[in-house]
């Protein structure tokens, strides 16, 4: 009786590890990937990036991590900035900028100066990029309230404490319009009539939320007036809006039709003729991470929510619906300057979550811009660089005080990228809709991925995604690749895990130094490159086909790039 109490004991026992045992590999990614099937073009819509503070442009870092970011790029990368027109003495500080491109003499006629202006866009065209040229803010001696008019905003004070003088609307239409001429104008004889057309011109900024302390109808009338001097300059300069907050909100969307309206069909201030240039549509879309029992919780509904609603609107109307659509700020939340000090929802910003969330962010981006049929041309990253300030303060930046963030390299993964995405299908991948929905919250993780082919090269991007920002252990994916046009391929396999392409592990590993050695900070910048696993390898293709195994830690970011 004993003996056979212990045989059924030993059966439950083995049947339940076996169950285990099942479910587990049941729960194992598998992803195919057929080559022979493109769904549409792997276009660079991810080679867009912009920040609050302008003057950072010309400075060291600055200039450090723009010529890394048009280096990883395969082409022109579009950069947006705040406060192009503030008045003041070109001094940085956090949410805040400055290049007193107008000022007044004692009889109020206009004085120009372009040498800061010119120094931001300098650095930009010497390394082949393009500004998005925000025109805003109000300088000082055009608005109707100027004073006060420079902040001294910092991390934990009140949000809306920004926004004094340079927020509010010109007291003098006629000379606004003529500073954006004399801008453009200055602008084509400075760097040619050809460069110029190659950019986009945006009016102002997030006007249905605190940076415009006016009506819409208000708002209508800068646009016209900034518009109407741009084309002046320049006719072929292309000009576009309207860069709204929260492109979901019931308000975002009166505001992004009341524009395009009033484009198409409304008097326009200016010139008093009906319709008003409108050569780009460019909204912003967040995300919403809270921090829930002392863990990050990431949220990407909302900003993919951001997302589907402005591509709607653009698709609705036969006058835009080929338009170009820029998403003029693309997130995981909203204040690049609030470090994880005074906002612990940020703490994912240093390490590999950040990463592993813009990996599974920007896929999504193609397949909305693929359901509603858009002109996606670009989403600008809104995370640059902080000069001179803490190491790893958990600003939302791609580098800190000059070493590269994990999050960059999701970055130089795309720019590895070209030709057609394919056909992708994965057992752990969240559908489309869900994520957009209520974002990644099961039991399990994401493992997705997105690829791309082009003539002699192939890439796959696999990440390995969830809300919770926690640490796991590897798991086996399985990668059933079809439709590879040669016989054989090199596969160079790129990662960005806690051991590889990840500055901020080596970091703390150092003992979290504020004030690291040459030899450490050396070590760092290595550390901060894209890094691979092993070395290059020649496979083996029979009929297209190819079955690749990789182990993806939780937050881990891979590459496999095929070249033949």
């Amino acid at each position: 009786m004993l003996s056979k109490m212990k045989l059924l004991i030993t059966c439950a026992l083995f049947f339940c590890l076996f169950s285990a045992w099942a479910q587990q590999s049941s729960n194992n990614a598998s992803i195919t990937v057929d080559f022979s099937k493109p769904v549409g073009d792997m276009y660079p819509m991810w080679a867009w990036f912009g920040y609050d503070e302008p003057n950072y442009t010309y400075m060291k870092d600055g200039k450090k991590l723009l010529s890394e970011i048009a280096a990883l790029s395969p082409v022109p990368v579009y950069v947006r900035a705040h406060s192009l027109m503030v008045t003041g003495d070109g001094v940085p500080a956090l949410k805040w900028g400055s290049t007193n491109m107008y000022t007044e003499d004692a009889n109020g006629n206009p004085v120009y100066s372009w040498n800061i202006v010119d120094s931001i866009f300098d650095t930009y065209v010497q390394r082949g990029m393009k500004p998005l040229a925000q025109i805003g803010f109000m300088p000082e001696a055009l608005s109707t309230k100027p004073q006060p008019y420079k902040h001294n905003w910092k991390p934990g004070d009140k949000y809306t404490d920004i926004m004094t003088g340079w927020s509010y609307p010109p007291k003098d239409y006629n000379k606004w319009r003529e500073l954006v001429y004399q801008w453009v104008k200055h602008c084509v004889e400075r760097y040619g009539k050809k460069e110029v057309e190659s950019w986009y011109w945006e009016v102002w900024n997030e006007p249905n939320g605190h940076y415009w302390q006016a009506s819409m109808e208000e708002f209508f009338k800068l646009y016209d007036y900034a518009a109407d001097g741009l084309k002046k300059a320049l006719p072929t300069a292309r000009i576009g809006g309207i860069n709204i907050a929260g492109q979901r909100s019931e308000r975002a969307k009166q505001w992004t039709n009341g524009f395009i309206k009033h484009a198409i069909s409304g008097t326009n201030y200016a010139t008093g003729k009906i319709g008003s240039p409108m050569e780009a549509i460019l909204f912003h879309a967040k995300g919403e991470p809270r921090l829930v029992n002392g863990v990050v919780r990431m949220n990407m509904a909302p900003q993919l929510q951001d997302i589907a609603a402005g591509f709607q609107i653009v698709s609705s109307y036969n006058e835009t619906k080929n338009l170009p659509v820029i998403i003029g700020e693309s997130d995981p939340e909203g204040c690049a300057a609030c470090g994880m000090a005074t906002n612990p929802q940020n703490a994912y910003r240093n390490g590999t979550m950040y990463s592993s969330y813009t990996a599974a962010s920007f896929a999504r981006k193609y397949l909305l811009a693929d359901q509603y049929k858009v002109n996606f041309l670009g989403a600008v990253s809104w995370s640059f660089e902080f000069e001179n300030q803490p190491w790893f303060y958990g600003f939302r930046d791609l580098a800190t005080n000059g070493v590269d963030k994990p999050v960059l390299n999701v970055f130089r993964m795309f720019g590895k990228m070209s030709g057609k995405r394919a056909n992708v299908q994965s057992s752990r991948m969240t559908p489309l809709q869900n994520i957009v929905d209520s974002s990644v919250r099961g039991s399990q993780t994401e493992i997705g991925a997105l690829a791309s082919i082009d003539k002699k090269t192939a890439g796959i991007m696999v990440w390995n995604y969830h809300d919770l920002d926690l640490q796991g252990a590897p798991e086996p994916v399985k990668l059933n690749i079809s439709g590879i046009p040669a016989s054989s391929v090199t596969l160079t396999h790129y990662t960005i895990d806690s051991a590889h392409s990840n500055s901020y592990e080596v970091w703390k590993k150092m003992g979290s130094p504020q004030n690291p050695t040459r030899e450490q900070v050396a070590t760092l910048e290595k550390a901060g490159k894209l890094e691979t696993v092993g070395k290059p390898a020649k496979k083996a293709v029979k009929g297209g086909n190819l079955v690749l195994d990789i182990a993806l830690p939780r937050q881990a970011v891979s590459l496999l790039k095929l070249d033949w």
